[in-house]
């Protein structure tokens, strides 16, 4: 273990994942409660800026591979970007029209997520590759393990602050701060920035990914699998009040199903290098659509067998968390190409699933006629539940058939360092 320093990497995981629970969760409902900001005004903004979030990955993936040479630059740049947007969306009062100054902030904070996201996992190709022919496998389980820890420590850190200061956010903000400066510290001999600047198009760097086969099949197993997790989490505080009719109770769920993740990982990755990471994989898909099959039966007042589900379901992502990347990574350091890249077309892709989940499930609720934290009929709830738990499943079925008709070599077996 000495000289890996894989500490590091989950140290950074941490702080990315940190960033990226309040662009989704803690933000809008900041602004709402604290400048009034209307919900048809939030959800206009948001839908806008989920679709900037999508399209600009592919070209920050370009911009990743174009600053290469001077990577741990741009990186220290980007994480001062993402820790003054942070500060100024929670600790500074908004100079002019709240709803602009959030779009402003928000913009700057998903801009430097999403790059420093595409600079970590590319980086962490060539890192993987001296640790072993297990590499991928082991880094994944460092990386994703602080990920989701990260998610933990975001998700209940305003709450706990609330009881020691009236500006939580504020707060949050200026400790997000101080490990952005930690995590920095702690990285910098690992961004190795030897390519040279590329000189193609912003197209053609895609080119050698999308022309492997094994590569685009991995890409579309990524979306499938993806695709559950998308619906689950849209549609996530809905089914806790209203189907399970158990309001407040959303909060201990969530962190339930982030601690079962990141307390999963190093037994998925462990597992992986002794059976494979395709064989494990394939067994944590089936894990997930066992405990939403569950999940169908559920009414109000079952709470604690939805707690079941939630630890059995969130154990299930840290395996994907963990294995899927890992194995693309794998595979980009087979056929030698822009890894930065190539990740930029792997976030696309994974906020892709996001999007089709918005623009589709939402709709779908409201022409059955659910309507949040109001009276539904017994159609609408039902509805509810099946987009919720049934299609989760037919999703994931179908990830699991492609992932099992594909072919994807181990590497030799040898001494780990």
């Amino acid at each position: 273990m000495t000289g890996t320093r894989l500490p590091a990497w989950s140290l950074f995981a941490a702080l990315i994942a940190m960033a990226g629970l309040p662009i989704y969760i803690h933000a809008p409902k900041f602004y709402i409660d604290s400048f009034g900001v209307t919900l048809a005004a939030m959800g206009f903004v948001l839908g806008a800026l989920r679709l900037i979030d999508v399209v600009q990955d592919p070209l920050l993936g370009w911009l990743a591979e174009a600053t290469r040479p001077r990577r741990r630059l741009g990186v220290a740049l980007a994480v001062a970007l993402m820790a003054g947007s942070m500060a100024a969306l929670f600790a500074l009062p908004p100079p002019f029209a709240p709803i602009l100054w959030f779009a402003l902030c928000l913009t700057g904070l998903f801009s430097a997520f999403s790059f420093l996201t595409i600079c970590f996992y590319a980086e962490g190709v060539a890192k993987a590759e001296t640790l072993g022919p297990d590499g991928h496998i082991r880094l994944a389980g460092w990386r994703e393990a602080g990920s989701l820890l990260g998610v933990c420590l975001a998700a209940v850190a305003p709450v706990g602050l609330l009881a020691l200061t009236d500006q939580p956010f504020a707060a949050f903000a200026l400790i997000f701060a101080c490990l952005a400066l930690v995590a920095t510290l702690a990285m910098r001999r690992e961004w190795r920035g030897q390519a040279a600047a590329p000189s193609e198009p912003v197209w053609a760097l895609f080119r050698p990914v999308l022309a492997d086969p094994l590569a685009r099949r991995l890409l579309v197993i990524s979306f499938l699998n993806g695709a559950p997790v998308a619906v689950t989490s849209t549609l996530f505080l809905f089914f806790v009040e209203s189907r399970l009719e158990l309001p407040g109770s959303e909060g201990p769920l969530l962190l339930l199903f982030f601690l079962a993740a990141a307390l999963s990982t190093p037994g998925w990755s462990l597992l992986a290098r002794r059976h494979g990471a395709r064989r494990v994989l394939l067994a944590a898909m089936g894990l997930s659509i066992a405990a939403f099959l569950w999940t169908v039966t559920l009414g109000p007042g079952d709470g604690l067998a939805f707690a079941v589900v939630s630890a059995a379901s969130g154990a299930a992502l840290g395996a994907d968390m963990t294995l899927l990347p890992a194995l693309f990574a794998r595979r980009l350091a087979h056929i030698g190409t822009r890894e930065a890249a190539a990740f930029g077309l792997w976030n696309f892709v994974s906020k892709l699933s996001l999007a089709f989940a918005a623009v589709t499930i939402l709709p779908a609720l409201d022409l059955a006629g659910f309507r949040p934290g109001a009276e539904n009929s017994d159609f609408a709830l039902m509805t509810l539940t099946v987009i919720y738990a049934a299609l989760p499943c037919v999703l994931k079925c179908a990830a699991i058939l492609l992932l099992a008709a594909t072919s994807l070599p181990e590497p030799e077996k040898g001494t780990t360092p």
